[in-house]
């Protein structure tokens, strides 16, 4: 993402997803129009915890120092070594892996006749919501995997409960083993 290039004003991602790192905690930046909207609120923050111009105030030197919450050090140590993975593979090299992967698990999945939901113009590489072939069961299906190949996958939410799997390609388990243990337990299981 180049959120200085897109004048991006905030954006938040959760360190479990494309970094590999352990949930819980974010990355999150605010440009400065962002930050002057903060600063304008004219109604105070229900909770201490997220108030941002108190962190702010925290960060910047602005106000005395002033506990607001324990530092998740261990994470932040986590979080650390995945930013270093990422560095050593190269943005761009992890960028290419992932697409390449997506590639090997779409060819895996249509050669089964299992379609994806969303257009191939609009896909995200990490993303790949596919829809669950008619006469088989979503939870049938995914306990099989998780309990036999320990692997999982996610079903649908909302309206595509039970319609659909979210099979996620992100960060250090976007493997090409992965993939392939992904394909042929589906292809075994779908079988029987």
């Amino acid at each position: 993402m180049y959120v200085d290039e897109w004048e991006i004003d905030a954006i938040y991602s959760g360190t479990q997803k494309c970094l590999s790192a352990m949930p819980g905690i974010s990355l999150i930046s605010f440009n400065k129009r962002a930050i002057q909207k903060l600063n304008k609120r004219k109604t105070s923050v229900n909770s201490w915890f997220l108030d941002l111009n108190l962190i702010m105030n925290y960060w910047n030197g602005g106000s005395k120092r002033t506990y607001h919450h324990t530092a998740p050090v261990n994470m932040l140590y986590g979080l650390h070594e995945s930013l270093v993975m990422i560095l050593e593979e190269g943005v761009e090299n992890s960028w290419a892996r992932h697409k390449k992967n997506h590639e090997l698990l779409k060819n895996g999945l249509e050669a089964m006749d299992i379609n994806f939901l969303v257009n191939k113009k609009d896909r995200l590489p990490q993303l790949n919501s596919v829809i669950i072939p008619k006469g088989y069961d979503d939870e049938k299906v995914r306990s099989i995997l998780l309990n036999d190949y320990n692997l999982e996958i996610s079903a649908g939410l909302g309206a595509y409960t039970g319609k659909i799997w979210r099979i996620g390609l992100m960060g250090y388990s976007s493997r090409k083993e992965n993939i392939v243990l992904c394909i042929s337990a589906l292809k075994e299981i779908l079988r029987r």
